[in-house]
């Protein structure tokens, strides 16, 4: 176990890998609803720029914190220098590789997921058939399931890091950390409570003790 994987931020990021099926599917449910009303290499061009470029170019120029939730994020001046050291991971040239990979991802699966929408027409009866509104909905699940996969996959390639990698890079410079990280919603001293992060904070420090101990034998 690596000593950063006790960051439970880490952890929630990746967690949202779960809610991308969900909002494929409902960009597919959408993608059904009324009629055509434009050539569909159109429509799908804008569910593709609206729904991939934003997020791609967050990861590519100026990378999301992890250190938020929602609508909350974590002040800069609060995160200790491990947690600033994490940051420094997203700003690697793997973290972009990441985001060119996952960008080029979605582009196909959109494809997939236009072609397969009208066999799932049925079950877009229920919903009202305005063909606009439908493309609209699909723009926004399709831009949430890119910000989850680009957001987790970000997170993952972090989690595969070595230990000596890890430590060998410098903590995020505090005074830039606004300038070129996308930090959501509004600042805050703490987001979870005081029992989860001073128990993450004393884990690394736990683990370097107990690589030090020496084995005792009988």
């Amino acid at each position: 176990m690596r000593s950063f994987w006790s960051e439970p931020f880490l952890w929630i990021h990746l967690a949202g890998l779960a809610a991308v099926p969900i909002c494929l599917e409902a960009c597919c449910l959408f993608l059904a609803v009324g009629d055509p009303v434009s050539p569909g290499w159109l429509e799908m061009s804008l569910v593709a720029v609206v729904g991939i470029a934003p997020v791609f170019w967050m990861q590519w120029s100026r990378p999301f914190s992890i250190f938020s939730i929602l609508a909350v994020a974590m002040k800069p001046e609060q995160l200790t220098d491990e947690q600033r050291c994490l940051l420094s991971q997203f700003k690697t040239p793997g973290n972009k590789f990441i985001a060119g990979a996952a960008a080029v991802f979605m582009l196909g699966l959109l494809w997939l997921l236009y072609q397969t929408a009208p066999l799932v027409a049925s079950k877009a009866a229920f919903l009202p058939q305005w063909r606009l509104a439908g493309l609209l909905a699909a723009t926004l699940a399709f831009l949430a399931g890119n910000l989850f996969l680009q957001v987790s996959l970000s997170v993952a390639r972090v989690l595969f890091i070595s230990e000596a990698a890890f430590w060998g890079t410098p903590p995020y410079p505090l005074e830039r950390i606004c300038q070129e990280f996308t930090i959501p919603g509004l600042q805050v001293n703490q987001i979870l409570p005081a029992e989860i992060s001073q128990a993450s904070a004393k884990m690394p420090a736990e683990l370097e003790s107990a690589k030090r101990e020496p084995v005792s034998s009988d």
